[in-house]
């Protein structure tokens, strides 16, 4: 009888492993230009401080994960003696770096550059800042991941799902199909067949992974329309290929931007539990598809690979990715991840992974991102029971004023004086705009605490929906929630300025009335139940 690990070393790689490997690295690959794309092209950022310091350490996180996760595949299979273990597929996750792109490190840099720094000296700030928030969730998912089934319990599913399907809607969704359309003849035919291979799931010729055929359409479109000057300028010819190395090792830069990390907790620390709870449903979706990996361990290597990647320079964290039964039924088993590791790993260290970056615009790969954010909107729905559809919707709104306030504080869009006028204008009570940017400050826990407390409600717990209103009146206090200042930064109220006090004690005082009304309504339903 053969040992039990022979069959599963016996097929390294296969034709399902190949599959896999297109698919996860196209996955990373099109985070990373993202990423790249919002810094470099939307906030200036100097292009060596991204792909020479941030790309590598990114990488090796992900180069590490995957590793980790190929050797727990192979020790499954060999305990199982089962050669169809497939491994879990790690990579950077999508909406914390399209947040963390837009949401921290380019307002961080625009501020570090609005102070007086040069270029150079703010992308280098922005750099330590970026390490310092993933060490911070790397920490946090450590703690965390003994914990993980409590913190499971204790946070409704509508209000962990409807807070990062807000992040995906209209920050991993909109804001690309915006660049989309900004050059729609690539755009628009890389995502009709997304649409159409991923969405309808209709058979492309030869079998054509949906990606890959979208991916060729839009970049042989937009290299054979815009030399003809048919795409207006959306088109930028290529730079010249160029061997950027750049070696993630160990720093203790991390430490210097602990201090700026405090006034972005509010969205580092969610960051960090969301991928906790989604580590732990991509366990449990991976058990049902027939591996039984633990979810603690799963879980250790998530931390543990964010953790070594901001000591080592990176600014996106990696995560489990919740499409590991799709990976199995495709025919992928422990090969697509080591490979996927090498080519992002070593991608960031030689350099190659910016020419890539570089050769693919935005449009063609933004398609990608406003499927996978159509995918994250719809699982909300359809892994949170119908009767709590409402509080999904719910927390979507923060999210929706989250994206305003991007825009609308973007200088090339309204100039900084003209903001500041309209936020400060009080004559017909709070301004619009105010309301805006302080509905968004903190949206993801904002998300949290609006879709728990109306899933608390309609379960008839109203005496846990004051409670959860009352806790949502302490973090305003704070500003870690709805925060007074227009970064979003966290304070002691009794500190600010006599007009900054009023803006937090209506809002605190918001939460107060509602926490009050609803307590009463507790009172007036347990009085009924006695009285029947």
């Amino acid at each position: 009888m053969a040992a039990p690990g022979n069959p599963a070393r016996r097929r390294a790689f296969g034709g399902g492993d190949l599959n896999g490997v297109l698919g996860l690295v196209v996955d990373n690959l099109s985070i990373l230009a993202f990423l790249a794309t919002a810094l470099i092209g939307i906030f200036g950022m100097p292009a060596d401080i991204v792909y020479r310091r941030m790309f590598p350490g990114t990488a090796l996180g992900v180069l590490l994960g995957n590793l980790a996760y190929t050797w727990m595949a192979r020790r499954l299979a060999a305990k199982t003696g089962r050669a169809d273990v497939t491994a879990m597929p790690l990579g950077l996750d999508a909406p914390t770096s399209i947040a963390m792109a837009l949401l921290v490190l380019g307002p961080a840099f625009a501020g570090y550059k609005a102070s007086g720094m040069d270029p150079v000296a703010a992308g280098e700030a922005t750099w330590r800042l970026g390490m310092a928030s993933l060490v911070v969730m790397g920490v946090l998912k450590f703690v965390l991941s003994f914990f993980g089934a409590w913190v499971q319990r204790s946070v409704p599913r509508a209000g962990l799902l409807g807070s990062i399907a807000g992040i995906a809607l209209v920050l991993m969704g909109f804001l690309p199909l915006v660049e989309i359309m900004r050059v729609p003849v690539v755009g628009f035919a890389g995502l009709g067949i997304v649409l159409y291979a991923l969405v309808a799931k209709r058979r492309l010729p030869f079998g054509t992974p949906g990606v890959l055929a979208a991916g060729a359409v839009a970049v042989a479109l937009y290299y054979g329309l815009g030399p003809l000057g048919l795409l207006g300028t959306g088109y930028h010819a290529p730079a010249a290929w160029e061997w950027r190395l750049g070696f993630p090792w160990p720093s203790l830069g991390f430490i210097a931007g602990l201090p700026a990390t405090m006034p972005y907790l509010a969205l580092i620390l969610p960051f960090g539990l969301l991928m906790v709870v989604g580590g732990i449903n991509v366990t449990e979706s991976a058990r049902a598809a027939g591996d039984d990996y633990s979810t603690r361990d799963i879980l250790l290597v998530e931390a543990l690979a964010t953790l070594v990647a901001g000591v080592c320079g990176g600014v996106a964290q990696t995560t489990p990715y919740i499409g590991q039964p799709a990976y199995k039924a495709m025919g992928a088993r422990t090969g697509y991840t080591l490979v996927t590791g090498l080519v992002i790993g070593l991608g960031g260290i030689f350099g190659y992974l910016s020419n890539l970056v570089e050769l693919l615009p935005v449009a063609v790969l933004a398609p990608i991102l406003v499927f996978v954010a159509i995918g994250i909107t719809v699982q909300a729905f359809e892994a949170v029971p119908l009767r709590y559809a409402a509080a999904v919707v719910f927390s979507f709104f923060p999210a929706i004023a989250r994206m305003l306030a991007i825009k609308l504080g973007d200088p090339s869009i309204v100039d900084p004086a003209r903001f500041g006028a309209l936020y400060a204008d009080a004559s017909h009570g709070i301004s619009e705009l105010a309301v805006i940017v302080i509905l968004g400050n903190g949206f993801i826990i904002t998300s949290m605490v609006w879709a728990s407390f109306v899933v608390a409600m309609i379960d008839g717990h109203v005496r846990k929906a004051a409670g959860i209103v009352a806790l949502g009146a302490v973090l305003t206090a704070f500003g870690v929630i709805h925060s007074v200042q227009p970064i979003g930064a966290v304070y002691l109220p009794w500190l600010l300025d006599a007009a900054s006090r009023t803006l937090v004690w209506q809002f605190v005082g918001a939460y107060g009335a509602l926490a009050v009304v609803l307590l009463l309504l507790s009172i007036r339903e347990g009085g009924a139940r006695k009285t029947v």
